[in-house]
């Protein structure tokens, strides 16, 4: 009998998870055998799931909201970016029986923004809208692409010279209130807020968005999104949402546990082809 090796996403809610599909594709691809399921798990049972499965056998999960954080503080050891980030969306099991905690978000962003939509980030203004756990995941891969400077926007300005002030020495990140936005101008805005889940735009000011510049919605959804179609009318190069970068994020989980990197192209294309 064959020892298929399994991992699994934990989250809640978790039932529209693409992960699942992702990684079967992953695999096929690849050649490697493993079962990837997706956990419905409250945040309340995260330890107790995540001990039991690697317990039992477990190889590796992802983790979703709202479990990041506390996937952070499981992790034994921790990359450098998931250290700044204080958010893991990847545990692995290390060969010496520990858990390492990845967060492959931002460069699941800055992939999809570079080789799939050419979307150069060196030189750019950017900002970004919101300053909770998904902001905190692709701040220093974006500042190592060398934009220009990074502008952390979030109604609550405090929260936002708070995560700005964790990257000092990084590069150049600042904070900003939604109302200091006005006669500002940025080459790359990405919505990091949860709004689009309930089709509302954040108070974003007239001529926010430069000329031929893009626009990045992290949520992703079967119809444009609100930011999606504002980025539009608003005249954007590129008005994109994140699906590219939830599989490119997969990918690179898929690569820390198996040690292979699938071609994300061929996935991307067909799940684009089947919500279209």
């Amino acid at each position: 009998m064959i020892d298929i090796d399994r991992y699994a996403v934990l989250g809640q809610p978790i039932a529209h998870s693409k992960s699942p599909r992702i990684h079967q594709l992953f695999a096929e691809q690849t050649g490697e055998c493993l079962q990837y399921s997706a956990l419905e798990v409250p945040a309340e049972q995260f330890t107790d799931v995540a001990t039991s499965f690697f317990a039992n056998g477990g190889k590796g999960l992802n983790c979703t909201v709202p479990l990041k954080e506390l996937a952070w503080a499981y992790a034994e050891c921790k990359t450098e970016r998931a250290q700044l980030a204080k958010a893991v969306n990847t545990l692995a099991l290390q060969q010496d029986g520990s858990i390492l905690g990845d967060n492959t978000d931002g460069i699941g962003l800055v992939t999809d923004l570079k080789q799939n939509h050419d979307i150069a980030l060196a030189g750019i203004r950017i900002l970004i809208l919101g300053a909770g756990g998904a902001s905190r995941g692709i701040i220093l891969p974006l500042l190592e692409e060398a934009p220009v400077s990074i502008v952390i926007a979030n109604r609550t300005l405090a929260k936002a010279q708070q995560l700005a002030s964790e990257f000092v020495g990084k590069g150049k990140v600042s904070a900003f209130g939604f109302e200091d936005l006005n006669g500002q101008s940025f080459d790359l805005i990405i919505n990091a807020t949860s709004s689009s889940l309930s089709d509302q735009l954040p108070p974003l000011p007239e001529n926010l968005l430069a000329k031929q510049g893009s626009c990045y919605d992290l949520a992703y959804s079967n119809k444009a999104t609100v930011f999606v179609r504002w980025g539009i009318e608003n005249k954007a190069l590129k008005s994109l949402d994140g699906l590219g970068m939830l599989v490119e994020q997969a990918a690179e989980a898929f690569t820390i546990w198996r040690g292979v990197r699938p071609q994300t192209t061929p996935i991307i294309d067909l799940l684009n082809a089947e919500r279209n």
